[in-house]
């Protein structure tokens, strides 16, 4: 569809932290410098990792926990190393079908409930099953780039 595209991804495993009761801005800081930290050696092998993309957001309907992650490279895939800090774990997720919405421009946590809102809009319409109670945020880029940035809504299929 031209306002969305549905993507197959593969099990992979993610880095990630839970950020419990804060803002969604402030969780997605917090978590983002606790699993920075990890790849830049705060893990058992003390082996700084490659930043990858995207940096994901958890964001479940009326709850303040946030889980944010980074996608764990190709090479580390099979063995990442682990996390020294207790607050932060590596989790495989499974094999799944997302409905995918693109958009540019900085993203606050409004814009990104704002496109999750339109996204879910387009699929209940076009008699889409997805899961609604829950959706990710995707953002690619580093905070210094300042053009053509590119940020997505995930939300799972049934």
């Amino acid at each position: 569809a031209k306002d969305y595209e549905l993507r197959q991804y593969e099990t992979a495993k993610w880095v990630s932290t839970v950020i419990r009761g804060e803002a969604q801005k402030e969780a997605m800081r917090q978590g983002f410098w606790k699993l920075f930290h990890y790849i830049q050696g705060k893990n058992e092998k003390e082996m700084k990792i490659d930043m990858t993309v995207p940096v994901t957001c958890l964001v479940k309907s009326g709850c303040t926990d946030f889980k944010i992650s980074f996608f764990v490279p190709f090479e580390h895939q099979d063995c990442p190393p682990q996390p020294t800090d207790s607050n932060v774990f590596i989790e495989e997720r499974k094999a799944a079908a997302l409905f995918v919405r693109s958009f540019g421009g900085f993203a606050s946590p409004e814009k990104y409930a704002e496109e999750a809102d339109t996204l879910a809009r387009t699929l209940r319409n076009r008699g889409q099953p997805f899961h609604e109670d829950f959706f990710y945020t995707a953002g690619y880029d580093s905070p210094f780039k300042l053009f053509n940035r590119h940020n997505e809504v995930w939300y799972f299929k049934k």
